[in-house]
């Protein structure tokens, strides 16, 4: 190779280095963020758990919070029906 070639080739190296780089401290940051944003949550609990509220209960509203209605209700009253079969109910 001539030397303009290995110029260019290490050029594109170090390019894709920088790039690369970029990406991978990115990706450090978020995830660093997210180690963040999980004690905050803990946080939110533990204030929560001390002012008396169930944090098990808590958790489950916020799951149900991100489901569809209609989803819920089905599974609500396949969960009766078979607490009827039971005798639980």
């Amino acid at each position: 190779m001539t030397d303009t070639a290995d110029s260019v080739l290490d050029s594109n190296y170090r390019v894709t280095a920088d790039e690369l780089r970029q990406f991978i401290e990115r990706f450090e940051r978020l995830e660093q963020e997210k180690k963040d944003i999980a004690e905050a949550q803990k946080e939110v609990m533990a204030e929560a758990k001390a002012r008396g509220y169930d944090t098990k209960v808590m958790r489950k509203v916020i799951a149900l919070r991100k489901r569809d209605k209609d989803d819920i209700a089905e599974e609500e009253a396949v969960l009766e029906m078979y607490k009827e079969a039971l005798g639980m109910s």
